[in-house]
């Protein structure tokens, strides 16, 4: 088995510690050895960032984290920076003892929290509080400290993981260190991507430490970061009847839009046909606005049994509503056994008549909708979104998309994806329904459910970066349809 690109590859907190004892004990790497290297790591990293800084303050805690605290300081202060250092605590063990010692011996001054008189002026703080192996609120006076740290008004640099995160969850029980920087140490840690994980984290770095690519050999990555991937190139003697024909159906009164969007989405992915089944009322805006939808006007489930006889895929939700006609067109189109996406309505229904499915199937729920679907709260599902993902998955059998901050594509099998692209300004109306018609289209052109889910997942998060080059706030799904095409073509999204 060949060891994971480590840039792609995520784990658990305690598949990174056995990689840690691995390193001690198979390659006769000494602890005091990692962190001597995770030390200078961090510092290259601080000197890279910030360039112009001269005084740096380190906060260092009890474990080993502050052991890599420590080294950075006497690494510093050889390096000619000016350093305030200072302990939460007068205990250390170990390692972290080692490398307090080797701060003191040359030359540094270790302060405790408790007896600190004044802040220290410093251009770049570095959090080395807590590590990987918190995952509980900081105590009262730790949290009151990393409250004054936040409020400094200088950048941080975390040290593995911010003080405060659970680095298996990417939840914060208490006071989290924001950090504007974190270099992550040895391998990429799951809780760090998702979450609460990418509000903290900052601008994230990782550094394995020089360690051999056989220190992976026969671990599985807990997940894997999506790649930034594009559809291939077409044959020449392509037609429209090889793309696939997408049939979306939404669009409640009212609720053109969603629909509208859908199916826009999905021919800027290159769907060959798209249908839009709907009420009739919003045909005339449909087809006016966008002629290349073909807009049909369906009053109940006989008039959409004829749609689903000549369409490939289904893509369902959007604008559906819960109502009778809505949920009769869900139940039709559900029976039709056709490869789907579901969003939106479509899982709320399903939440409300749950069934698990026998063909290829992508849900895409926000954690509002995951919550429904798990009998569930939205805080349950965000504690741990990757569970949550993988219940989901394994409950109906379906590939799911559980958005948010570090969107998590989960298959029945186990397998779990992690997208890190996205910004807040996508957190707007219609969204969704881009992200409904992205991954229809994807079906529709011959890909699996785990091959959309996860390129469209991409794709979407991907293009709302590139509109959110003109600013997050006021960004509209609409502004996805330019850069989607773009990218589902391997160009650049800005050409």
């Amino acid at each position: 088995m060949n060891a994971p690109d480590p840039r792609y590859a995520l784990y658990t907190v305690d598949q990174v510690r056995a990689f840690d004892q691995r390193a001690i004990e198979a390659l006769g790497i000494p602890g005091f050895e990692l962190m001597r290297r995770a030390a200078a790591a961090a510092l290259a990293c601080l000197r890279r960032r910030w360039p112009q800084a001269r005084r740096v303050a380190i906060w260092c805690g009890p474990g080993n984290n502050g052991g890599d605290g420590y080294l950075v300081g006497a690494l510093a202060r050889e390096a000619g920076l000016q350093v305030e250092l200072v302990a939460v605590s007068g205990k250390a063990s170990g390692d972290a003892l080692k490398a307090r010692t080797a701060f003191e011996f040359a030359g540094g001054r270790v302060h405790l929290l408790e007896d600190l008189a004044g802040w220290p002026e410093a251009d770049v703080h570095v959090d080395a509080l807590y590590g990987s192996g918190l995952n509980r609120a900081p105590e009262a006076p730790v949290a009151a400290l990393i409250g004054r740290i936040n409020g400094s008004g200088r950048p941080v640099l975390a040290l593995d993981v911010p003080s405060g995160l659970d680095a298996d969850r990417g939840v914060c029980p208490g006071a989290a260190v924001r950090a504007t920087a974190t270099i992550a140490f040895v391998a990429g840690k799951r809780g760090l991507h998702t979450g609460t994980g990418p509000d903290v984290v900052g601008q994230l770095e990782l550094d394995t430490l020089q360690l051999p690519p056989a220190l992976w050999d026969g671990a599985s990555p807990a997940a894997t970061l999506l790649r930034p991937e594009a559809l291939p190139p077409r044959p020449r003697t392509a037609h429209k009847g090889d793309s696939g024909h997408l049939l979306v159906i939404g669009g409640e009164q009212g609720m053109a839009g969603a629909i509208r969007l859908c199916g826009e989405a999905a021919l800027r992915v290159g769907a060959g046909l798209v249908s839009v089944a709907t009420h009739l009322g919003h045909v005339p805006a449909l087809n006016a606005g966008r002629p290349e939808l073909m807009a049909h006007g369906v009053n109940g489930p006989q008039a959409l049994e004829p749609l689903l006889q000549r369409a490939d895929v289904l893509a369902v939700g959007p604008g559906l509503g819960r109502a009778a006609w809505g949920h009769a067109l869900w139940l039709t189109a559900l029976e039709a056994g056709l490869p789907l996406a579901l969003d939106a309505d479509g899982l709320n229904l399903l939440a409300r008549e749950p069934r698990r499915f026998d063909r290829a199937a992508v849900l895409t729920p926000h954690p509002g909708e995951a919550a429904r679907l798990l009998g569930t709260d939205i805080a349950t599902v965000q504690a741990d979104r990757y569970v949550a993902a993988r219940e989901l998955a394994g409950r109906f059998g379906a590939v799911v998309v559980l958005k948010g901050a570090g969107s998590l594509v989960a298959h029945p099998d186990g397998r779990l994806a992690v997208c890190p692209w996205g910004n807040p300004g996508m957190g707007t109306g219609g969204m969704g329904d881009v992200l409904t018609g992205v991954i229809g289209a994807l079906l529709a052109q011959g890909a699996t459910a785990w091959e959309a889910a996860c390129l469209g997942t991409g794709l979407h998060a991907r293009a709302g970066d590139a509109a959110a080059r003109e600013g997050e706030r006021g960004l509209v799904a609409s502004d996805l349809m330019a850069p989607l095409r773009r990218l589902s073509n391997g160009l650049s999204a800005h050409a």
